[in-house]
């Protein structure tokens, strides 16, 4: 089944057209690879599907909705969670404090309750914290749950900002380059955690330069070149794609796979 569908996405910036009459689908359940050269619009195109930017044409349907012109708060309600290339973590907040700030989406309490705090809004909160204590054991962060987040090796920073999109309960998580700068055994952690995630039941969108992850664990991969989709089809299929070879992968992807 098609989770989200993007038709004929195009994004311009001034009389730069970043993304040119796009059109991706993502099924339920898999795990998909956005690849291509840097510019290639990898990241615009995330823009688009998390309501960061609203398309110049084209459209896009979550779950047969069309979420155009939802902002991200509302996109991210309804079931579409994102990490980002550049890592966004309160860092002078605990770990377990960063995990909580994702579930606030989920809860009810407002500002009355926040002041007067009834027995319905201390039992939210015991609540929510006993879900960011799950997702910690989960990314394999318990044991740095009241550790300042900033303090985290790079790899597992990398952790926390997945364990806090999944804090919002997506059905479709959006990772944005999640290897970049690790070295090879955190990549291997990463690949495990990602697999994990999908089996929890997670669909998975990543946008990655690493290669041999993406070949490893994508079911499907798309590849963008300057704005254009040149390819859609199993890694198989994209490694042996002309197109794909000729504009952006070449030699190197049978060197590294």
């Amino acid at each position: 089944m098609t989770l989200l569908e993007g038709k004929d996405l195009t994004m311009i910036f001034g009389g730069l057209t970043a993304l040119d009459s796009v059109n991706i689908h993502i099924n339920q359940g898999e795990i998909l690879g956005l690849i291509g050269p840097n510019g290639a619009g990898k990241t615009t195109l995330f823009n688009l599907l998390t309501g960061v930017y609203s398309p110049s044409q084209g459209s896009i349907y979550f779950k047969n909705k069309e979420i155009n012109n939802l902002k991200p708060y509302q996109i991210t309600k309804l079931g579409i969670a994102r990490t980002f290339q550049n890592i966004r973590l309160f860092g002078d907040m605990s770990v377990l404090d960063n995990v909580m700030i994702g579930q606030h989406c989920r809860t009810r309490t407002g500002i009355f309750g926040a002041i007067f705090r009834p027995p319905a809004v201390r039992e939210e909160e015991k609540s929510v914290k006993e879900k960011a204590m799950e997702l910690l054991e989960f990314v394999g962060l318990a044991d740095a749950a009241h550790e300042k987040a900033k303090y985290l090796p790079y790899g597992k920073q990398r952790k926390l900002e997945m364990a806090r999109a999944l804090a919002t309960d997506p059905e479709l998580i959006l990772l944005d380059e999640p290897a970049a700068g690790m070295n090879p055994q955190e990549t291997n952690d990463l690949i495990d955690l990602i697999l994990k995630v999908n089996r929890m039941g997670k669909t998975v969108l990543l946008i990655e330069h690493d290669m041999k992850l993406v070949m490893g664990i994508c079911q499907r991969v798309v590849v963008l070149d300057y704005g254009k989709k040149i390819a859609d089809g199993t890694p198989e299929e994209v490694k042996n794609d002309e197109n794909v070879l000729k504009a952006y992968l070449g030699a190197a992807l049978d060197k590294e796979v």
